[in-house]
Order: C-alpha cells, then structure tokens, then sequence
C-alpha cells in the first residue's frame, strides 16, 4: 500500500515545528529573513542548473527546495505578524488575474475570455503598461526604479535595457551595437595602457554592458549564452586534462603550446 503523500499543509506544519521555540531545531531558530538570502539564490541556481540539464528528477527536487523557502519566509512573515503564506498566495494571485485582462476580462478568477485574441507582442505590451501603472500607484516613478539590485548582472543589464527600449531608447540598427561595442574596447585598451585600474574596471564594465546589449539586439538571454559557454569549456579543457593523464603529464609542466595543441583537438571532436 503506497504512503499517503504529504501536502501543502503538511509542509507549513513541518516549518512551523522546525521553528518551534521549545523543540524546534537550533539552526532553523535563529534563522531571519536575511540570513535565508543566500539558500534562496543558491537553491535557485541549483533549479536553473537541473533544467539547463533536463534532469527530470532533480527539477522535481530543486522545486522543492524552492518551495520551501517560500514556506520559511512565510512562517518568518507569520511569526512578525507581517504577512502569512495564505497572504502571499492572495496578493500573487490578485496580482496574475490584473496582469492578464485577456484572460480574466471582468478581473475575476473564473470570469473567461474564450479564446484569446491578442498577439503575444500585445500581451507583452499590456503586461509592461499594467506594471508601470503599479509602479506609479507604489510611486516608484522611475522606469528602472524596481529593476531588483540582487539580480545577476547579466541578468539585470539585460532588464535595465529592455526597460529603456520601452519608451525608445534604444538602437535601431543592431550595426550600431556592434560599432558601439569596438568602440569601448578601444577605448578599454587606452584604459590599459594608462593603467588606472579603476578606468580599466569602468571600460570592461562598459564592454561587458555593451555584450549584453548585443544580446539583446539578436534576441539570445546572455545569462543562458554563457552558462552554455561555460559546460563547453569545462568540456574542452576536461579533454585536455584526459589528454595529458593518458601520457602521464602533469598539466603544469605542459607548454602553452601543447595546451593549445589539446585545445584545438577538444574543438573538433566535442565542438
């Protein structure tokens, strides 16, 4: 006979017992809203890292570990008397049915639209101008103003920029991006050579920016760009490592040449 599967309530009850001032467990005890931090994007990236691998088994358990932070902040939330999980449910799901007109055209859960009629450009549009409407009622009058600071930097170059490409500013030709872009590794390699490290971090900074401009322009999520660029070089330079242990070498003693040798060999078997 197969266990009875726990549920969410089951869940909330478990934190609440790790919590729990008398038997609850030390580590959880001591836990704040801030100390959590650093679990969330960790368990976070552990989900983006399952999904880049299309490992099934492991999304379903990163999911969870991911849920449970939702339930952590929620109890901390509870226990200050600042908000409950049944809080955040109502506020994310009032926030959905806002956002999504088409869907849910008299603003109610169960109201239908029958089949949508927009274009996913149109919805996008919508979307963007129902949220800057909730900025201004939050009054966060800047465009950028809720653009998150922990965001990757990759990541948040990407939004900051799409934000401003909103109301125009923007290039029109991607042409101009990539003359942008040997424009600031010029203006890199002066930084260079005058070696201020504080102008050279400014124009790399600026050339880095600029990438993910290009990004952008040739619609590709830099973020996703390089992780794939990183599991490739792992790739290659794992090669090199077989390589060299078949020979017996070590590879601190092999010459740049030879690493170059192995190198080349990496990009035409595993490309």
């Amino acid at each position: 006979m197969p266990e009875p599967m726990y549920s969410l309530q089951d869940l909330q009850y478990l934190m609440q017992r790790l919590r729990d001032p008398q038997d609850g467990c030390p580590w959880d005890k001591e836990q704040t809203f801030a100390s959590i931090v650093p679990h969330t994007l960790e368990e976070s990236y552990e989900l983006a890292d399952a999904i880049a691998r299309n490992d099934m088994a492991h999304i379903k358990e990163e999911l969870g570990d991911v849920l449970f932070q939702v339930i952590f902040y929620s109890q901390l939330g509870t226990e200050q008397q600042a908000f409950s999980l049944e809080d955040v449910i109502h506020q994310l799901t009032a926030k959905l049915i806002r956002r999504h007109p088409h869907v849910f055209p008299s603003g109610e859960l169960h109201s239908r639209a029958g089949q949508p009629q927009q274009q996913t450009e149109q919805v996008k549009a919508s979307w963007e101008a129902i949220k800057q409407q909730e900025r201004q009622q939050k009054q966060q009058h800047s465009l950028l103003a809720d653009v998150p600071l922990a965001l990757p930097a990759l990541n948040r170059a990407a939004k900051l920029q799409k934000r401003a490409a909103k109301v125009g500013f923007d290039w029109n030709d991607i042409s101009k991006v990539i003359d942008k872009l040997h424009e600031e590794l010029a203006e890199l390699e002066q930084a260079q050579q005058g070696g201020d490290k504080a102008e050279i971090e400014s124009e790399l900074g600026d050339i880095l920016f600029c990438c993910v401009n290009l990004a952008r322009h040739l619609q590709v999520n830099p973020e996703s760009a390089l992780r794939s660029t990183n599991r490739k070089f792992e790739r290659r330079f794992a090669y090199i490592e077989q390589q060299l242990h078949s020979r017996q070498q070590a590879i601190a003693d092999s010459s740049l040449e030879l690493l170059e040798s192995l190198w080349l060999e990496a990009k035409q078997q595993l490309g």
